[in-house]
């Protein structure tokens, strides 16, 4: 096992944590209410595409960490989920990007296909609207050494983080055709 990378202190990560989910659900909850109408000279929608991009090497990485944790390679399993964190906060900082600048986009697919991208978009939403304080407690249980607590959350957080990382890009595929 590796050693703790900091030093525990729950309730000060339980505010921060808190804190910072709560802002990220704030800010991209009011991404549609919010546009700015304002020329880049390019196209918009190309941080929609790096999102996808980002997303798709998240669950990569979450696929490889699964491994190399099942292989008792502890500090890979590190090295790639704290890569996968630094790449979530580069998705988030693009995915607002996107959403400031090229405001909403309505699918328009028809019957079945319309069904099956609202069921993935609605579970895809709704799981990354939740999993942000799990990904961020599951983390913090390792980088203090609770591996245990760590194992045991990571068993929910995993499956949940790698469907919404998964389906983002499927929700990019889907709509992409539909970008004005």
């Amino acid at each position: 096992m590796l050693q703790p990378s900091i030093k525990k202190n729950d309730s000060a990560a339980k505010w921060l944590i808190a804190i910072f989910s709560f802002v990220v659900f704030a800010v991209v909850v009011s991404l549609g209410k919010i546009q700015l109408n304002v020329d880049l000279g390019f196209d918009v929608h190309i941080f929609a595409t790096i999102n996808a991009v980002i997303n798709s090497v998240i669950a990569v990485l979450l696929v490889g960490a699964l491994v190399a944790v099942k292989n008792n390679k502890f500090l890979l399993h590190k090295r790639m989920m704290m890569s996968a964190l630094v790449l979530s906060i580069l998705f988030l900082v693009s995915y607002i990007a996107h959403h400031l600048f090229s405001g909403e986009t309505k699918f328009g697919g028809e019957g079945i296909l319309k069904t099956i991208y609202y069921i993935i978009l609605i579970t895809h939403i709704f799981l990354a609207a939740i999993i942000l304080p799990f990904i961020l407690f599951t983390a913090y249980r390792a980088l203090i050494g609770e591996y245990e607590a760590h194992k045991k959350l990571a068993k929910i957080t995993w499956p949940l983080w790698f469907y919404v990382a998964v389906t983002g890009p499927v929700v990019y595929i889907m709509i992409s055709p539909y970008y004005v």
